[in-house]
């Protein structure tokens, strides 16, 4: 009887990490012959912390984190604490995740990085969209163009409202001044959401377009990011 009881949790031990090791072979083989569309949001969470944590099954943690936080981008753009300090997380954990947030914004520059801006569009709001949708703060940003429409700078202005407090239109134009920008592109956030303009978001653009047109430096648009998509302020005549 001893014996009997000695053996029973052993094998149902060894089933369990049998059953594991079975799924994420079918999901490895899934990731790596299906294209894009594969795997289910969760279950690309789930592989991930499978890394991490090799001995457990993942599945109810990466279904918890997307209860938790909305959505795979919701996941990988928390704030690395609140990852870290969720059930059955820990440090490891979040780390394994953020690193796959960092690895597609910077793929994402990548696509934008020394090519014309204005001829490589899409991929500009990509990574815009990526780098900024989900943040809890409004960011505001100016990116700095040369007389080929190539990136030479994004400059992280501040982190606020986007009036004249964030930035004032005399710097901006003050600093593409210094760096030989001729033209520009600003960009911020909308954390609610909603990439509609406010009227604060028209008047700061347009009176950083006159200070730019007495010196010649072109705003060539102001892109507003959200979760629910983005605005171009040039698009809908707004500039």
């Amino acid at each position: 009887m001893e014996e009997g009881r000695t053996d029973t949790p052993a094998k149902k031990g060894q089933a369990g990490k049998a059953d594991h090791a079975g799924h994420r072979a079918r999901l490895r083989t899934r990731l790596l012959e299906g294209g894009a569309d594969a795997l289910a949001d969760y279950e690309v969470l789930e592989y991930l912390l499978a890394a991490s944590r090799p001995r457990i099954d993942t599945k109810p943690i990466a279904k918890s984190l997307m209860q938790r936080f909305g959505s795979l981008a919701g996941v990988l753009n928390a704030d690395p604490k609140a990852l870290a300090g969720h059930p059955q997380m820990g440090e490891t954990s979040a780390a394994a995740l953020k690193v796959v947030a960092l690895a597609a914004r910077r793929l994402a520059k990548a696509g934008v990085q020394d090519k014309p801006v204005l001829g490589s569009w899409q991929a500009l709001i990509d990574y815009l969209t990526i780098d900024m949708a989900h943040l809890t703060v409004e960011r505001v940003r100016v990116l700095y163009l040369n007389t080929q429409n190539r990136l030479i700078l994004d400059d992280h202005v501040g982190d606020g409202s986007i009036d004249e407090a964030a930035i004032h239109p005399r710097e901006v134009v003050k600093r593409a001044l210094e760096i030989g920008a001729t033209a520009l592109i600003l960009v911020h956030n909308h954390p609610s959401g909603n990439p509609q303009p406010s009227r604060a978001d028209i008047d700061i653009t347009n009176r950083i377009a006159e200070a730019g047109r007495l010196l010649g430096i072109v705003v060539h648009d102001h892109v507003i990011v959200g979760r629910e998509g983005h605005v171009s302020l040039r698009s809908k005549g707004l500039i």
